[in-house]
């Protein structure tokens, strides 16, 4: 039997899948009836196939979904990432056949980790998660756009948007709840991260949805995953600020949350906080490395859940 781990690169459009290969590429259409024929052309081919993709914001979730029940390694790596290797490579060009030749280079260059296939409980806490985000955002901008208004008609229009807008943010958090208590694993996830002072049930809901990797990381990982690691710019002699960047902007939003009642309630981070501010850090950086310790803090946590105490840090 051939073992022999070969790259695919897949460009996802919202029509249409490119392949690249050892021995060239093939479009399938970016449906359910594509990804069969994309299967049947994988399997013909010799060797274990890994397929690279970047993350589209949603156009990859099918296809993935897809090759990982056929058990088909997947890998969605970031797009800046790749975009970055393209340019080092000085490949600047950009069409779709293209960049599915950058992922397959990309892939054989720096074999980025398979990514985990995830459960349909997981997909359904995440899928209603980021639909109540959305709705929670627009009826914050709905609310604020409704202080400004004095036309009757307009009011009244604004009215009804933010009356049905509050009704689904209802219905979604009762449909989170429902889809917590109907899965005892991620119920017991969210129960022990609520054991920490200043996660409560909405944060919990967020940190599990948002960052499902909680509890499999190591030390470092988790700040890293939700942008909250401060990085070093220095050059020779030259010691300049440390920025956090990257993450997951909602996850770390969940986190900035909880810190803020973790900073004045919890017996742990509370003091730590008014330490950091004493010592002359600003509030913002105070309070981020509170986001730091907390989202390490339910790291552990998870991975140790009856071992931790759930104020330690």
């Amino acid at each position: 039997m051939n073992t022999e781990i070969v790259y695919y690169g897949m460009d996802v459009a919202k029509a249409t899948l490119e392949l690249a290969g050892p021995a060239g590429g093939q479009t399938f259409p970016n449906t359910p009836r594509g990804y069969g024929q994309l299967l049947a052309w994988l399997m013909a081919q010799p060797g274990l196939a890994k397929v690279v993709c970047e993350a589209t914001g949603g156009y990859e979730c099918a296809v993935e979904a897809a090759l990982q029940a056929a058990n088909v390694t997947v890998c969605v790596v970031n797009a800046r990432a790749v975009r970055d290797f393209a340019r080092a490579k000085g490949w600047l060009a950009k069409t779709d056949h293209i960049d599915a030749r950058v992922l397959r280079a990309f892939g054989i260059a720096l074999e980025p980790a398979p990514t985990v296939a995830t459960s349909a409980a997981q997909a359904e806490l995440s899928a209603l998660a980021t639909e109540y985000r959305y709705v929670v955002a627009s009826l914050t901008r709905e609310k604020g756009h409704a202080e400004h208004l004095t036309d009757t008609l307009v009011c009244r229009l604004s009215g009804v948007r933010i009356k049905e807008l509050e009704r689904q943010r209802k219905a979604l958090f009762a449909a989170l709840t429902r889809a917590l208590e109907n899965n005892p694993v991620l119920a017991a996830r969210a129960q022990r991260l609520r054991q920490a002072k200043g996660i409560g049930a909405k944060t919990a809901i967020s940190l599990l949805a948002f960052l499902p990797e909680l509890g499999s990381m190591d030390q470092g990982q988790a700040a890293a995953l939700a942008g909250v690691a401060p990085f070093n710019r220095d050059s020779g002699k030259w010691r300049g600020k440390r920025h956090i960047q990257g993450g997951r902007p909602a996850g770390r939003t969940a986190l900035y949350m909880a810190a803020l009642t973790a900073s004045k309630r919890n017996p742990v981070l509370a003091p730590f906080y008014r330490r950091l501010r004493s010592n002359g850090k600003p509030p913002k950086v105070a309070l981020t490395a509170v986001m730091r310790k907390l989202v390490e803090h339910a790291n552990r946590l998870l991975a140790q859940p009856q071992n931790i105490s759930p104020c330690a840090t």
